[in-house]
This record gives C-alpha cells, structure tokens and sequence, in this order.
C-alpha cells in the first residue's frame, strides 16, 4: 500500500554553516564594528547576544536569510524572550524546530481527514504517516498540505509503491 511521512527536520550542519555566515557578516559590518554581538549554536538551540534592541534586530535578519540561503526555512526558528545580559546587553535564545509537535500532528490529521480523501493517517512520534490506496490520493494530499499555512516547515519523505 502507498505511503509517506510528513516531518519537520533542519540539517544542522547547514544550521552551522549559515550561523557561521551570520558570524562573518557580524565582523564585517561597519555597524557592528567595536560591539560585541555573537551567535552560538548548542545542540538545538542558537544564542545570541547583542549590545541593543536593534543590533538584536539586525542579526534576527541575518539569521532569517542565511537560513534561507542554505535552503532552511526560516520558520523552524523559535524565538524565545529578550533577556538582559551582563552590563547593558541583551540576550536571546533561538530554538531550532525539530519533528513535528504532538499539537501540529493533531491538526494535520484532523485538515486531511476533513478532506474526505481516502486515506489512513496516523501519528508515529515526531511524524505522520499516510497510507491510502491511490499514488494520486498521497499526492492529493502533499498538494493540500502544501497549502495549508502551518507555523512549520513540512517535507514530505519515505514516498512508497
């Protein structure tokens, strides 16, 4: 029977090579020039930290085009709250998305069973799973998928005859 999986996952090291890119951007900018604003990435979450609210910002766009660069959706990145850091500085913990969520598994099994189509869903840890009997149902379904606008970047993997 025709399958696949829907998941959400980020290459880390792709991850790595565009903070990597946003440090080189850091200290060659003129704007950046004598702050001490870094980037870090420690499993799956990024800190940043900077002088201010718009070097904060600044480097928020960095990162948003340098993952998009490496061909990483942008929306797997979280942003937590703006803390204070030591003296004036601010700093930010990113969380890197990976898996679907229990909450978006939920939503995606209940938008395609709205559908009527004939297939099987069901949740398996940190993916769905679709099985139906048609290769133009499991289609029909990426397509829809595709659509919806979920906060989570969605590839679809494991297509089987």
């Amino acid at each position: 029977m025709p399958s696949f999986d829907v998941v959400s996952k980020v290459d880390l090291q792709e991850a790595d090579n565009a903070i990597n890119s946003v440090i080189k951007e850091i200290t060659q900018r003129y704007d950046f020039k004598d702050s001490k604003c870094s980037v870090e990435r420690e499993k799956e979450e990024i800190t940043v930290l900077a002088d201010d609210a718009y070097k904060l910002e600044q480097i928020h766009g960095m990162l948003k085009v340098h993952f998009t660069r490496r061909k990483i959706d942008p929306k797997s990145l979280d942003f937590g709250k703006t803390e204070q850091a030591a003296g004036n500085s601010l700093r930010q913990k990113i969380k890197v998305k990976q898996g679907v969520d229990s909450d978006t598994a939920k939503l995606v099994v209940r938008e395609i069973k709205a559908q009527k189509l004939k297939v099987q869903v069901s949740i398996r840890s940190d993916e769905v799973r679709v099985d139906g009997k048609k290769l133009d149902d499991l289609q029909e379904v990426i397509a829809f998928l595709r659509g919806l606008d979920i906060e989570l970047p969605l590839q679809f993997i494991n297509f089987r005859d």
